[in-house]
């Protein structure tokens, strides 16, 4: 302890001769992983993250790109005379470093929990006035991502307090990944791109498809309702700063198509992909709709621009993504609990993307059209895309340039 507290006290006293920025080179792709919260809440142990952590190193979610695994509330024991956090020790009998370490044995990384109030969420310690006892603490741990809230934070301001802690995660010097949990509520996508890799833009989700869930005092929103929330915030993505429209409830109750709709537009929408369901436990199903590698790889397109909604008719919505190389992603979804019909004429259809300034006009260029979920190609864009679509499915597909 005497070792942190002298690192600390050198890393206080040294703040103003240093140059304080969020760590570049970090999430260039939206980040992907686990996280506790949406399956388990507070019933997390250490157990449960070693478990995890075995899953994702064999169950071909590593293998399709997901690093992190990222405990959130309720891991917190009590600060100790000194001002430093503890885990619980019941919870967590080995320790944060220990299962740190046995996270990053299986090639993965590792992610926790805080909040900027003094206290999370549940209760437990918040950071508020530690921020930089708990960047210490935090890099001995081996912590690579930190997922930071806004409980309890009643007369501060949202981006001085994540500032705060931007600042002293870097003056602690292990890069992390800095997720900003503010819920939107002070339109984080204009100032946290110079402080964190991704920013919450609304509140709690839901394992529903299209619903509100109250609680109380605040409600939570179902996958529809959260893509709804805030439609225009696609130029303040990019590489290295990204709109969080919050984890993945796949796997969690909803439909096959809802789910598999869910996912598909978090691609389009070039969104963390951080599941929240149990990596334990997987059907096959849940299973193929994280894993989907042509899918994921449309959330992870190196150009890094999100796709937005084209077009809506009878309930039938186009996305549209722009790609490297070229490509386009497309997507049609059935908002309906009915089942709809495409017949989608690409020659009358160009779509232009001011933000990104590219173009797809099948007048001029030609296409293949593969379908991302059968992974098979299905003809090319001079004739008419025609699909059956069920209750909430969708339809995605990748125009590869020729």
């Amino acid at each position: 302890m005497k070792k942190l507290f002298l690192t600390l006290f050198a890393i206080i006293f040294s703040c103003p001769i240093l140059h304080a920025q969020k760590f570049d080179g970090l999430a260039l792709t939206p980040p992907m992983g686990w996280n506790s919260w949406n399956k388990f809440a507070c019933d997390v142990n250490e157990a449960l993250l070693r478990e995890t952590a075995d899953a994702m190193a064999v169950n071909g979610m590593k293998d399709a790109g997901y690093q992190y695994i990222v405990i959130d509330d309720c891991w917190h024991g009590q600060r100790d005379s000194l001002g430093f956090i503890h885990p619980d020790p019941k919870k967590f009998p080995s320790g944060m470093k220990a299962l740190a370490d046995y996270i990053h044995s299986k090639g993965l990384k590792f992610g926790i929990y805080s909040c900027a109030g003094a206290q999370t969420c549940a209760g437990y310690p918040g950071g508020r006035g530690h921020e930089y006892q708990d960047a210490i603490t935090y890099a001995q741990w081996g912590v690579d991502y930190l997922k930071y809230d806004w409980c309890n934070t009643d007369g501060l301001s949202a981006a001085g307090s994540y500032t705060t802690m931007r600042d002293a995660l870097h003056a602690a010097g292990r890069p992390v990944v800095f997720s900003l949990c503010e819920w939107g509520n002070n339109e984080p996508w204009k100032w946290a791109p110079a402080v964190g890799h991704l920013w919450r833009t609304t509140g709690d989700i839901s394992a529903c498809f299209d619903c509100e869930a109250t609680h109380g005092t605040w409600s939570s929103w179902g996958v529809m309702k959260i893509v709804e929330k805030h439609p225009d915030l696609r130029i303040y993505a990019g590489p290295g700063h990204w709109n969080d429209p919050d984890m993945l409830e796949v796997g969690n109750g909803m439909s096959f198509n809802e789910d598999r709709s869910h996912f598909s537009l978090w691609c389009m929408l070039a969104a963390p992909l951080i599941s929240g369901n149990d990596l334990r436990a997987m059907n096959p199903e849940t299973k193929e709709i994280l894993t989907n590698t042509e899918v994921i790889g449309i959330d992870q397109d190196s150009l890094g621009v999100q796709g937005y909604r084209f077009d809506s008719k009878d309930s039938v919505e186009v996305w549209v993504k722009p790609l490297v190389k070229g490509d386009w992603a497309v997507a049609f979804l059935n908002r309906s609990t009915q089942k709809r019909s495409v017949d989608f004429d690409w020659s009358k259809n160009i779509v232009t993307d001011d933000f990104s300034k590219r173009t797809l006009n099948t007048n001029e260029t030609k296409y293949t059209v593969r379908n991302l979920w059968t992974k098979k190609n299905i003809g090319t864009t001079k004739k008419n895309v025609s699909a059956e679509l069920g209750a909430h499915e969708i339809f995605m597909l990748r125009l590869i340039k020729q």
